[in-house]
């Protein structure tokens, strides 16, 4: 009998490890932005509850994560009318001074690499990086399009992609090779500061040289582009149309759209592919339901009901879960992606969006 129960006991342990596993490693957190409230909360992935709520500036939209889960960045937007990040130190959960952009109003996209805050100016038509070891934002790149949103930065920093939402567009910026990029004097003029020669050149910027050359490329998809991810591997850009409710896909190499889907996702807003590559989810602000298609096969494989509609999606990064902003209801659904049904709701404030998801190394 006292075996029996031992084993018991050694067996229900064993699941109950399991469980927390999948749950999140401690120390894990999810982050949810209220933008109605102006507020980061901060949530238990085992319990599914807030256990902090911070202030993060006027009108937070979306939310990135430096590598060392340390600091959350978090863009003030107002459709223009602001130009600040809001840095958040998550060990103390407090919000510290701002990043003031100047001119480079209407912050919105965000991501994080290479030690830099990257990000969109919508307002400014730009893009831009901010180093937080210096305080200064040490990158600027204008796009020349209107209502550049989301962007992603390729882990070597060499390509970036945004949408363009009032053209319906995708940006893809790739360094060049040759030319004042590679960290040389331009032709024809002598080698080093102020013109001398003979001296040594010039400190490289985080982009290579100062001046350092870039290609855009601007690829036509559909009405409304917003919300897009790059597949796992690098070599696709999957983009949402909120006005055509179409889905392009981009091939990296040819920086062509070599396919668009009619996955009837009228007003599209996030575009996320699952962990391993095989699941893109799909969110719309004006639809109950959350999108789900099988990027092998490029069939919709499910339409989940998640509430009257969906904005910021997170994947969790053991694969086990996803999570959907349902703006409009105030509260994020829990995806389970083994089963793909809704198994939790978070309630994290007033019109939940941008979301991140927190691993403290």
């Amino acid at each position: 009998m006292n075996k029996e129960i031992t084993s018991l006991v050694l067996l229900l342990g064993m699941v109950g490890s399991g469980v927390l596993h999948a749950q999140g490693a401690p120390g894990d957190a999810l982050l949810v932005l209220a933008k109605s409230d102006d507020m980061l909360a901060i949530v238990d992935p085992a319990s599914l509850q807030v256990v902090a709520r911070i202030p993060a500036g006027n009108d937070p939209h979306e939310i990135t994560v430096s590598s060392d889960g340390k600091t959350a960045y978090v863009s003030n937007y107002g459709g223009g009318a602001y130009n600040t990040l809001t840095v958040i130190d998550l060990a103390t959960r407090k919000a510290s001074s701002p990043v003031d952009l100047g001119a480079l109003r209407g912050p919105h996209g965000l991501d994080f690499v290479g030690g830099k805050v990257w990000f969109t100016a919508e307002a400014a038509k730009a893009i831009g990086s901010y180093d937080p070891a210096t305080g200064k934002i040490d990158w600027i790149m204008g796009t020349g399009q209107n209502r550049t949103h989301m962007i992603y930065v390729w882990p070597d920093m060499k390509r970036i992609a945004t949408t363009n939402v009032s053209l319906g567009t995708v940006s893809i910026l790739e360094k060049t090779v040759g030319g004042p990029g590679r960290g040389g004097p331009p032709p024809g003029k002598p080698n080093g500061p102020g013109g001398k020669a003979g001296s040594p050149p010039g400190p490289r910027g985080p982009m290579g040289a100062p001046g350092g050359d870039w290609n855009q490329t601007v690829v036509p998809v559909g009405n409304g582009a917003e919300g897009f991810d790059v597949s796992p591997d690098g070599k696709e850009i999957w983009v949402a149309n909120a006005g055509d409710g179409t889905v392009s896909i981009i091939d990296v190499a040819s920086k062509k759209v070599t396919q668009t889907l009619a996955a009837n996702v009228g007003g599209a807003n996030r575009l996320k592919f699952t962990v391993d590559g095989k699941l893109v989810f799909i969110s719309s602000l004006r639809s109950s339901d959350l999108t789900i298609i099988d990027s092998a096969t490029r069939k919709t494989v499910k339409r989940i009901a998640v509430g009257s509609g969906a904005a910021g999606i997170e994947m969790q990064p053991d694969g086990t879960r996803a999570f959907v902003a349902c703006s409009p209801d105030g509260y994020v659904a829990v995806i389970d992606l083994r089963s793909l049904a809704v198994v939790g709701k978070i309630t994290a404030g007033d019109n939940p969006d941008g979301l991140a998801w927190v691993t403290r190394r």
